[in-house]
């Protein structure tokens, strides 16, 4: 039984950061999953891996999965660097890239 300790990424569908400052807890997957064939759904037998459990820093995230004996991973993640850029800039004298249209 082993667990990941990762904080999650941004959605690609707006450009907020909610949901993005937690670090979460998650299990891996101990069993594979089949097709069930009545109805055709993918099923698995394994429950723990419905289980997320969230912590507002990764150092409680790893304290957690010491005190009750879980081998984990912790995946860091990357802040993007942004270059912060102002709308006049694209018209300024000194431009690199010249303009274009």
């Amino acid at each position: 039984m082993f667990a990941k300790i990762y904080r999650p990424a941004k959605t690609a569908m707006q450009s907020g950061k909610a949901k993005t400052h937690r670090w979460i807890l998650e299990f891996d997957q101990e069993q594979a999953r089949w097709i069930e064939p009545m109805m055709g759904y993918t099923s698995s037998g394994d429950m723990k891996q419905q289980v997320q459990l969230k912590f507002d820093s990764r150092e409680e995230a790893v304290a957690y999965a010491e005190r009750h004996g879980i081998p984990y991973r912790v995946i860091e993640g990357h802040d993007p660097k942004r270059a912060r850029i102002a709308y006049a800039d694209n018209f300024r004298y000194g431009r690199r890239q010249p303009w274009t249209h």
